[in-house]
């Protein structure tokens, strides 16, 4: 938006509302713009890490085909992003599984018999 723009929207915004409930209506406005904004880079982040972890298994389909053996540093690269992410998420269920078990033999412990 150009300087004249903006100007004719303040002057209309500031006959529509007035002076006491404009600067309220500009920080609304300002905030809705923030709020849109934040949306836009959150879905833009979801879509690239979608991207990338589809590019990845693209990747380990391109190193299952070519028997693991001789791969490019790429595919190599990739297969060991995925592996690393596979044992990361897998100490993280270890873990949990393993806290819910002390967990829930605390509370029988605990219980009168």
């Amino acid at each position: 938006m150009g300087f004249w723009e903006l100007f004719v929207v303040l002057v209309v915004g500031l006959i529509v509302l007035g002076p006491e409930r404009l600067p309220t209506a500009v920080r609304s406005v300002a905030r809705w713009i923030k709020t849109v904004k934040q949306m836009a880079t959150n879905v833009q982040a979801e879509i690239n890490e979608e991207l990338r972890v589809h590019e990845l298994h693209q990747n380990l389909k391109k190193a299952e085909h070519q028997g693991m053996d001789n791969l490019s540093p790429e595919l190599k690269r990739s297969v060991t992003e995925l592996s690393e992410a596979a044992q990361s998420v897998t100490h993280s269920y270890k873990n949990t599984e393993q806290n819910t078990e002390q967990a829930q033999n605390s509370n029988n412990d605990q219980q009168p018999k």
